[in-house]
């Protein structure tokens, strides 16, 4: 049996070199720049005289002005001088004087012990007698009052509930009817009188609540 031709092999052709890539460096584009400027026509060396311009000439301070300046400072630095050496002298001065200065006081003469001592003067209350006004008004009546005019506050006092409970009626304005007094004032806030005195304003509430002819 015959036997199969061996298949061909492939050709080999060239080797293939592997294929290299270049990127530009920067150096080459540096060296690029420099020929193109190279390349530039050269500009000529002598420039238009209009296109440069002459400073003005700076003006030297003349001798005049140096001594002036020089002068005015060399003043003020003496003023300066004088000014401290015054202060100086016036504060030495002022030293000086509060040193010399007495420093003890006169001793004041006490009062002889034989002059008479002054004698308060005493003016007395204002009473009936004297003529003054009573300040809660004519006809006050006070603790220490007798007569039928305290009888009849007492009986006024007694129709005025919890008041001057069982209270007397003797005519004499004593401690107790002095406190009744003062508790128909705080009840019915009456401030035109001293505390637990019958006066006008005392007197006008209590008659216009009460009324010796009624039989409650």
């Amino acid at each position: 049996m015959p036997t199969p031709p061996d298949p061909e092999r492939p050709r080999r052709g060239p080797d293939l070199e592997p294929v290299r890539v270049l990127r530009p460096r920067r150096l080459d584009g540096l060296a690029e720049l420099m020929r193109e400027m190279d390349s530039l026509p050269a500009r000529p060396a002598d420039t238009d005289e209009a296109e440069t311009q002459e400073l003005p000439p700076v003006a030297a301070p003349s001798r005049t002005t140096a001594v002036l300046r020089r002068t005015a400072v060399a003043g003020t630095v003496a003023a300066a001088a004088l000014l401290g050496f015054g202060c100086a002298l016036l504060l030495t001065g002022r030293e000086q004087a509060a040193a010399t200065a007495p420093t003890h006081r006169p001793a004041t003469t006490a009062p002889s012990a034989t002059a008479p001592a002054p004698t308060p003067t005493t003016s007395p209350a204002p009473t009936a007698a004297t003529g003054v006004a009573d300040p809660d008004g004519p006809g006050t009546l006070r603790q220490g009052d007798t007569g039928p005019e305290v009888a009849e506050l007492q009986q006024r006092l007694l129709r005025i509930p919890d008041v001057y409970r069982d209270g007397s009626t003797s005519g004499t304005y004593d401690a107790g009817l002095t406190a009744a007094v003062a508790r128909f004032q705080l009840w019915y806030g009456i401030s035109g009188d001293e505390t637990g005195v019958y006066g006008n304003d005392t007197r006008r509430a209590l008659e216009s609540r009460t009324s010796l002819g009624d039989d409650s």
